[in-house]
């Protein structure tokens, strides 16, 4: 069994002559610049996969990238397999970081990998690489995900320890023809829970300012009247919009468009790395905002406040695992089993007044309530029953 490794510091060392390699393949720069390395290699084949889960996957631009680098492009359409299997077990954990903003890159990381897995075993491939650096989490999510599924050939990053700018890349990469990332001044991470941005002109957590035409689903001003939005769940599944019922994937994306015009789920903040070192990440997820709002409060309305209680302990066990890069570890599968079981009582509707950017609750209606809304009337039956009981003992 070849020996695992997490760096890579030399692509040489790692990738002999004949090697079937497979890297993850974004078309951004970083993944760009990595297939211009493996070109330099003596690889049997390469493997560009791009595992689309859902905004920004340009099929034909990242075809024609690949193929000018010699690379075979695999196109993976996972959307759905990614709300099923993450995004779903992540509105029930009510996974938000530290109370800043819902997770993404720790669910979209693991998914991927285990299309990579799955790929590279089916290819017989004996490396798998990635581009994460040493200042990017995706770096132990990855390395996580890819060790605990138990590759067996080489994998990791040869950005780990690299100390290239991204200018370097971008007029490296423009001597080679390629002209597409000379105006492009930040990194960014996009699935349909999620468009993400950082480094460039983010890298400053004391002085940025991110420009309006980086955010696609939210509004950077008042453009919709004032609304009514109601969204239905059944047993912890977000199952309908105004009635509407609709597949969680679809439900998703008419969320991110229609809480989006009023301006909602836009969110910075820092996120810690190995280390304990802090970047500045900035967010636009519409409708991770509103549906774990929304979770939340019918939760309360279905579920006793002691459950809820020891629910919300297991809930940061359940992000920690996940953020931490350990999907795939018996913790986070224990803490989801907890999760689950809670999941199973959350059914009802949460009606929300929709204005610039508000969400007011005008309506909880669980289908098993354990609410009162007749105050009055349940004094006058528990002093009834009071009453009785005593007389009762007399």
């Amino acid at each position: 069994m070849k020996k695992r490794i997490r760096s890579i510091e030399n692509l040489r060392d790692v990738i002999k002559p004949g090697s079937r390699v497979l890297t993850l393949f974004s078309g951004g720069l970083d993944s760009a610049y990595l297939l211009h390395l493996l070109s330099k290699q003596r690889c049997k084949e390469v493997i560009a996969l791009t595992v689309d889960l859902g905004d920004d996957v340009n099929y034909v631009d990242i075809q024609n990238l690949a193929k000018q680098f010699g690379a075979h492009s695999v196109i993976l359409d996972k959307r759905q397999e990614f709300v099923e299997q993450f995004v779903a077990p992540a509105i029930a954990a009510h996974a938000s970081y530290l109370g800043v903003h819902p997770i993404s890159s720790s669910l979209s990381r693991p998914c991927i990998v285990n299309q990579a897995v799955r790929l590279a075993k089916e290819l017989s491939c004996d490396v798998i690489l990635h581009t994460a650096n040493q200042s990017q989490n995706s770096l132990r999510r990855l390395n996580g995900a890819l060790d605990q599924l138990g590759f067996k050939g080489y994998y990791g990053t040869p950005y780990e320890f690299s100390a290239l700018t991204r200018e370097e890349k971008i007029n490296e990469l423009r001597n080679q023809g390629v002209n597409v990332f000379q105006t492009r001044n930040y990194s960014g991470d996009s699935n349909l829970w999620c468009r993400e941005f950082e480094s460039g002109m983010l890298d400053d957590p004391e002085d940025f300012s991110t420009p309006e035409d980086l955010y696609r689903w939210s509004a950077s001003k008042p453009t919709a009247d004032a609304t009514k939005m109601s969204i239905s769940f059944k047993e912890g599944i977000p199952l309908s919009v105004n009635g509407q019922k609709m597949q969680l994937l679809e439900l998703i994306e008419h969320l991110n468009v229609e809480a989006g015009i009023y301006g909602i789920g836009r969110f910075s903040g820092l996120e810690h790395l190995a280390g304990g070192e802090k970047v500045l990440e900035v967010r636009e997820m519409p409708a991770a905002h509103i549906l774990l709002h929304a979770y939340r409060q019918l939760e309360t309305a279905c579920v006793e406040a002691e459950s809820i209680r020891e629910k919300i302990s297991l809930e940061q066990i359940w992000i920690r695992e996940a953020v931490e890069g350990r999907w795939y570890g018996t913790l986070r599968e224990a803490a989801q089993q907890f999760i689950g079981s809670i999941a199973r009582n959350v059914t009802g509707t949460v009606t929300y007044h929709l204005d610039w950017r508000t969400l007011e609750v005008n309506s909880i209606c669980a289908s098993r309530p354990l609410y009162i809304r007749d105050r009055d009337g349940w004094e006058k039956q528990k002093s009834n029953e009071n009453r009785v009981s005593t007389t009762t003992l007399i």
